[in-house]
């Protein structure tokens, strides 16, 4: 299965990717839930992920996020983000788009990308979301140096919508491509789940990598390959 699905990849002239948390975690990055562990086992999601969260409590938001920044900038792209950098200097027309926000992708080398859900390693202001590369001071979150207002993450929180123009760049790659790929992701959640159905909707053929297929739409044209991204992609890429 690996052999012909890596036949039919290889002619594929569009590609569009699709990439979830489990891509991440055989990075050693924890999934968004199992990251509250330890001094944050006694929180809910709600207290530390969401805009009033901040507004409330954005020392505590801040430590959290700072945490989670300093825990990603310790880990390393995995063979499955590189063989994804790698598809994309292969293909003339390719987009990623990763859910993810620890910033591996890029790490990897990917350029074409959407991060749907932005980037734990970028700080912006809170006030006019301008991302800042450097702060002072010893406050908890810093001031935003060019109008004070307290920075914070450049993440989409819960109640926040997506960036509106990098989900039209995502969803006009799942209408255009030849070839999708769902990796690492249950395509549960929207809107990101409806991508690679959309896709095959239009005349795509997708391919879901992930190791648990419950749940994961069936049916001609649709691929499974189940086990892990970092050990299948790979596979894919090899000649013959």
């Amino acid at each position: 299965m690996i052999q012909e699905t890596a036949a039919r990849l290889a002619t594929a002239r569009s590609v569009a990717v699709l990439t979830g948390a489990g891509i991440s975690a055989e990075s050693g990055i924890p999934t968004f839930r199992d990251a509250l562990t330890g001094l944050w086992a006694k929180y809910d999601l709600e207290e530390l992920a969401t805009p009033e969260a901040f507004e409330r409590h954005p020392a505590l938001v801040w430590d959290w996020y700072a945490e989670r920044r300093a825990k990603v900038s310790t880990c390393r792209p995995n063979p499955g983000h590189l063989a994804l950098a790698a598809l994309e200097q292969r293909v003339p027309e390719f987009l990623l788009i990763t859910q993810n926000v620890d910033g591996l992708h890029a790490s990897a080398g990917s350029r074409r990308m959407v991060e749907l859900h932005g980037n734990i390693r970028r700080v912006k202001c809170s006030r006019d979301g301008r991302i800042v590369a450097e702060w002072s001071g010893t406050e908890r979150p810093p001031p935003c140096p060019e109008c004070g207002a307290p920075l914070r993450p450049d993440v989409v929180w819960f109640g926040e919508m997506l960036p509106e123009g990098e989900f039209s760049r995502a969803a006009d790659a799942a209408r255009t491509c030849e070839f999708f790929l769902s990796v690492g992701t249950s395509n549960l959640v929207e809107p990101a789940a409806s991508l690679p159905w959309m896709a095959h909707r239009h005349g795509a053929t997708v391919l879901v990598i992930n190791t648990n297929m419950e749940g994961q739409r069936s049916g001609p044209g649709i691929i499974h390959l189940a086990g892990r991204s970092s050990e299948i992609l790979p596979k894919l890429l090899q000649p013959g």
